[in-house]
């Protein structure tokens, strides 16, 4: 394929994400303007799907509200303007994924660099022009980070999507040629590349530390991912036990059909903001929905909290065993360091013994733990006036007790997994 129709068809990608992303938010808000709202301009709802769509890439947002409706919402500091951060992390994880899509495709026509360099320009030329018609006095974003978040996050696919489809090319070319040696399984990168002076450290090592290097990655990472869908799993058997809540306040906000559609939408935006705060909330520290909140394994504390229906699901009161949740890291980093054990390959020079195992869980420790301070960062932030200016976990703590739960859950699921290995089979 000649190198125009990989740019075309790169271009094309891009601009069929942005018009996905935006057009959730923007066409049930038209339907609504058309049934409920045509006296009104339609450009107010065009400002609101930018706003959410740049909210949703974690664009900052300004917020003023006229006097008349901050009187009626009874906010406190709704009369002054306010800042919303906290990223729409549906909207991201679309992002993610079509990005993903892209870099495959571009890798498989023969082109992966002009094919993701084309579509992260287009992704942000379009972000741009979304930055700028996205202002409408009330709201207002920050045009630096409209500019640079949203390809920044279309960007992150992209690559994803670039690596895994080495990867698995990489993967059949072994598959093809069983004796192919262990340098020449990933293809040769410039030595003042940035990725050439990683593999050049990397194979300065010595075989007990590549060795311990590569199974703390994995392990960190499988620990993250289990750990992420435990709470999946949680945050789901929350809504579908405390349903009747949810819908009482559905019923409650009188929101119509159409209505309910939005809030609905709005609240699958959020999901993966509280699939990362129930992970807090199994980590042990616990997130927050407002200033001086607390929502934690042992007990919940809230004041106001923004009208959502899906926040009907949130524990109420002590929980006589809720600190049980803090086993869940655990046996992640259990079943990490297990999954991990079981699936490495002798490596000349390389012991594994009690001192490989403790440096490898506590480096698995360190990479989940990171994972979740990055993601508990991007999760939370500030979503109105107020005491509503921080809603979130914490993200050094979670971090930290993400960090020491997985290791020590590593350290057992290797060690053991090490000493059955070792053990002999009896007659």
């Amino acid at each position: 394929m000649n190198r125009i129709t990989v740019a075309l068809l790169a271009a094309l990608d891009a601009l069929i994400a942005v018009a996905i992303g935006i057009g959730i938010a923007l066409v049930p808000l038209t339907v609504l303007w058309a049934v409920q709202f045509g006296a009104t301009d339609w450009s107010v709802f065009w400002h609101a799907s930018a706003d959410i769509w740049l909210l949703g890439h974690g664009v900052d947002l300004t917020i003023t509200l006229p006097a008349a409706l901050a009187t009626s919402l009874g906010l406190s500091g709704a009369s002054a303007s306010f800042s919303g951060t906290i990223a729409l992390l549906g909207f991201s994880m679309l992002a993610v994924l079509l990005g993903a899509r892209t870099g495959r495709r571009a890798a498989i026509e023969g082109s992966p660099v002009l094919g993701g360099v084309t579509a992260v320009i287009v992704y942000g030329a379009l972000g741009a022009a979304i930055t700028l018609t996205a202002d409408n006095g009330a709201v207002s974003a920050s045009d630096w980070q409209g500019m640079l978040l949203p390809p920044f996050v279309f960007a992150l696919g992209v690559v994803a999507g670039l690596v895994g489809s080495a990867l698995s090319d990489t993967r059949r070319r072994v598959a093809a040629q069983p004796g192919m040696v262990a340098s020449e399984r990933v293809a040769p990168f410039p030595a003042d590349a940035p990725a050439g002076r990683i593999r050049a450290w990397y194979s300065g090592l010595t075989p007990a530390n590549q060795d311990a290097l590569a199974a703390s990655l994995r392990g960190g990472g499988a620990a993250a991912a289990l750990l992420l869908a435990a709470a999946s799993v949680v945050t789901g058997l929350m809504i579908v036990t405390h349903f009747g809540a949810v819908i009482g306040l559905y019923e409650g906000l009188h929101a119509g059909v159409l209505g309910g559609v939005v809030l609905t939408l709005a609240q699958l935006a959020l999901l993966p903001n509280l699939v990362i705060f129930t992970a807090s909330w199994l980590a042990g520290p616990g997130f927050a929905i407002g200033t001086g909140s607390a929502v934690g394994p042992l007990g919940t504390q809230l004041g106001p909290v923004p009208g959502l229906p899906v926040f009907g699901a949130l524990p109420q009161g002590e929980l006589l065993f809720g600190f049980l949740g803090v086993i869940v890291p655990v046996l992640a980093g259990f079943a990490a360091g297990g999954l991990v054990a079981r699936r490495l390959a002798p490596v000349p020079g390389s012991r594994r013994g009690l001192g490989w195992a403790l440096l490898t869980a506590c480096g698995g420790g360190v990479v989940a733990g990171a994972a979740f301070a990055l993601l508990a960062w991007w999760s939370g932030g500030a979503a109105g006036p107020g005491r509503l200016a921080s809603v979130g976990p914490n993200p050094w703590l979670v971090g930290a007790c993400v960090a020491v739960e997985v290791a020590v859950g590593m350290a057992i699921g290797l060690q053991g997994r090490r000493s059955g290995a070792s053990r002999p089979a009896s007659a």
